[in-house]
């Protein structure tokens, strides 16, 4: 796709800051997953104003020169200005496309078209960080009307619409261009994205019902669900049924896919546009205004966190999502400490017509949040109306003022659950956007719970899953993509450490010490000691689950990262060998390692 949105700095706009803060940010990734040797060719020099690293170049263009600083995150060196330097005439590279342009001529020519791809996707994310900071105060605005000048005021799912949309505006902590959406331009991001917290309404597609796969038929779809009559088709009610289309996937798309499925001539685009929704993080699942209990997922033609990671929903994740549901509430009801603690999403109910663009995902939330906060993990470091952090107005309202005890308290149930699940061989991606905190006021303080949802894609120990559940374990049948099954704790130690513990502990350990809350030291010492006691629960002798947790992730040297720009943009399957781009690794340092070894 082209890059739709204007890459050109405006007047007030101060492009080269934003383009460094960018620049620093892929840098360090590329650095991280050893791109072009970044990592292992490159050689070290101490300079008066620090470390640097040493590239290899070809002849006539000379070696590049990276200053670097300490990280300790996910890599031991983050990049730091002066950006890149060219050994040769000294020339500073402070562009995308001069720094891009510098590391592609080191590339296999097999990869450059991956760094053409990954230099478009950046002036796409540029050009996406600087219409959030003109529009910073927009948001702000909107945000008050609709919720509340403060977060920790907006209350239930349709609060959690405010917190999606300020987490939107937020960075991930890995992927350097997340916040850029390929194709996009400025009138669709108003539109359809959540960090512009619009409404819109849905287009519906008339499909044969022969040709749409429903578990539970027509009768299992919410009641909101419009029949043909009502899309203005009513010859077609006893033989068609509607199928939600996000309206950004109008047009080409939707003709190829209809195309490709052989549906182009039976299948109906009716001209009303029925049921109003608001965009979530994700911007591809929609609250469903009427009924904020639903949210439906759909899939759009574009990609986030890499070319090659489509918003498209392949409807195998349909089938493997309802059953992970299913898995999960068997160990709960063997689990019964966590029957008040630990809350899902309904994800059972779905339809597709055998095309990832021809789906949705029907998603429905426990009753009996309204009164209580809703915010989902990335949101956390987030600024919300006025400037302070969502944490900081948080913990005021329900932790005495104290971030610091929220995140006790959220990583202590957080890593009980999580390490329970790895002891029946379960490992959940379950990263910040797709778990929220669930906070309510009580006569004893406040209570806290977890709410998980797309479950689509864990990792299974199938030996210690027989061994755990016996009979209640699930046929491997029931899953549809084979990846997701394993014979050992592997998959399912990288997915702990990479999601769990990078995404949802160590990010905030190193977020909250950014920003001045505690020191580093203190807060990578609370992860670890919430970490120990939740593997201690699981026992450490030989052959426990415990034991495999502690050796993998509390006291290894390095632990494995997500090479995402690698296998999401830069390189194909082939040349990356990445069987999922989503868990593809490279190693670390070990920050949970105790003081005085890694830190």
């Amino acid at each position: 796709m082209t890059v739709a949105l204007d890459t050109t700095a405006g007047p007030g706009d101060d492009s080269a800051a934003e383009e460094s803060t960018l620049l620093l940010r892929v840098l360090g990734a590329l650095l991280r997953e050893d791109v072009v040797g970044l990592r292992t060719r490159t050689t070290p020099l101490e300079r008066p104003d620090g470390r640097w690293l040493r590239l290899p170049a070809d002849p006539a263009a000379g070696a590049l020169l990276l200053p670097v600083g300490p990280d300790g995150y996910q890599s031991a060196d983050a990049a730091r200005l002066p950006l890149l330097v060219r050994e040769s005439d000294g020339a500073r590279l402070t562009t995308v496309d001069e720094v891009i342009a510098a590391l592609r001529a080191l590339a296999d020519p097999l990869d450059r078209p991956g760094f053409d791809a990954f230099a478009q996707e950046c002036r796409q994310t540029l050009a996406t960080m600087r219409l959030h900071a003109r529009t910073a105060d927009e948001l702000a605005d909107e945000l008050t009307q609709r919720h509340g000048s403060s977060s920790a005021t907006w209350t239930g799912l349709e609060g959690g619409l405010g917190f999606d949309a300020v987490a939107a505006r937020l960075d991930h902590p890995v992927y350097p261009t997340a916040r850029g959406r390929s194709g996009l331009d400025e009138a669709q991001l108003r539109s359809y994205a959540p960090e512009f917290r619009p409404d819109f309404a849905l287009r519906w597609l008339a499909v044969p019902r022969a040709a749409l796969t429903v578990p539970g038929g027509p009768a299992a779809l919410p009641d909101c669900w419009p029949t043909p009559a009502r899309l203005g088709l009513p010859h077609l009610g006893g033989s068609h049924l509607a199928l939600p289309v996000h309206p950004l996937t109008l047009g080409a798309p939707l003709r190829d896919a209809l195309r490709e499925t052989g549906l182009e001539h039976d299948a109906v685009l009716s001209e009303r546009q029925l049921l109003t929704v608001t965009p979530t993080l994700s911007m591809r699942t929609v609250a469903v205004d009427a009924d904020p209990r639903l949210h439906l997922k759909l899939p759009l033609a574009t990609a986030t966190l890499g070319l090659r990671n489509r918003r498209t929903i392949k409807p195998r994740t349909l089938i493997d999502g309802a059953a992970g549901q299913r898995l999960l509430e068997t160990v709960l009801a063997r689990e019964p400490r966590f029957a008040a603690s630990v809350l899902q999403a309904d994800e059972t109910v779905y339809a597709h017509a055998g095309h990832e663009l021809l789906a949705v995902l029907c998603r429905r939330y426990p009753e009996g949040l309204e009164g209580s906060t809703v915010v989902p993990m990335a949101a956390l470091l987030a600024q919300a109306p006025g400037g302070r952090l969502v944490v900081d107005e948080l913990a005021d309202r329900y932790y005495g003022g104290d971030p610091l005890a929220l995140l006790d308290a959220f990583l202590t149930l957080l890593f009980d659950w999580q390490t329970t699940l790895f002891g029946y061989g379960i490992g959940l991606e379950s990263h910040q956007q797709n778990i929220s905190l669930v906070l309510t006021e009580g006569p004893h303080g406040t209570r806290l719970r977890l709410l998980f949802k797309d479950n689509d894609a864990p990792r299974l120990n199938t030996v210690r899953l027989r061994d755990t559940l016996g009979a209640d374990a699930p046929d491997p049948a029931e899953f549809a993509d084979p990846r997701i099954l394993a014979a050992d704790d592997q998959p399912v130690l990288d997915l702990f450490a990479t999601i769990t513990v990078h995404l949802c502990a160590g990010s905030y350990a190193f977020g909250l010490a950014r920003h001045g809350r505690a020191p580093l030291g203190t807060l990578l010492d609370l992860v670890r000691d919430r970490l120990a006691e939740a593997v201690e629960r699981l026992g450490t002798a030989p052959g426990d689950p415990g034991a495999a947790l502690r050796s993998y992730v509390l006291d290894a040297p390095h632990l494995p990262v997500k090479a995402m720009v690698s296998a999401g943009t830069l390189l194909t399957k082939e040349r990356s060998g990445a069987a999922d781009i989503n868990k593809h690794y490279t190693t670390g340092p070990n920050y949970l390692l105790p003081t005085g070894t890694s830190r």
